[in-house]
């Protein structure tokens, strides 16, 4: 009986060691940058009144869940009220969602939820024209 006491509490002991490593850790979130180039036929470098929009997608804040929005200080510079498209590989499940307009200080930002697996993303602009789309590629835990 003291055989078995001892090995519970050794059990129990681990438990609790794996969970507070694993179960409560928190990670940092993951940051994938990706461009659209809205100069003439869709040129990397930009014009001389149009350089390239550089975006991000945030994996990590929440589970299943992807933010995108601008790669620069504080979330801008991004598209503004870009539409997106995206195909989730591993489930075959699709959406769309809007970037905000960027109003009132708050930058243009979207968050999806196409659950857990391989992402493809499409972000295009609203406004048509000659551009080259945002593409990016992610896995979503």
């Amino acid at each position: 009986m003291n055989l078995v006491r001892r090995l519970g509490i050794g059990a129990a002991a681990l438990v609790a060691a794996g969970l507070s490593a694993t179960g409560f850790a928190h990670a940092d979130p993951v940051v994938i940058p990706f461009q659209i180039a809205p100069a003439a036929f869709g040129n990397p470098n930009g014009s001389f009144d149009v350089p390239p929009i550089g975006c991000v997608v945030i994996l990590g804040e929440h589970p299943g869940t992807a933010v995108i929005t601008g790669g620069k200080e504080g979330g801008w510079g991004c598209l503004v009220s870009g539409n997106i498209q995206w195909l989730n590989l591993t489930t075959g499940t699709t959406g769309a969602a809007q970037l905000s307009d960027g109003l009132h200080g708050f930058p243009p930002r979207a968050v999806i939820e196409p659950g857990p697996g391989q992402i493809a993303l499409v972000l295009t602009s609203v406004s048509g024209g000659t551009i080259t789309p945002g593409f990016a590629t992610f896995s979503v835990g």
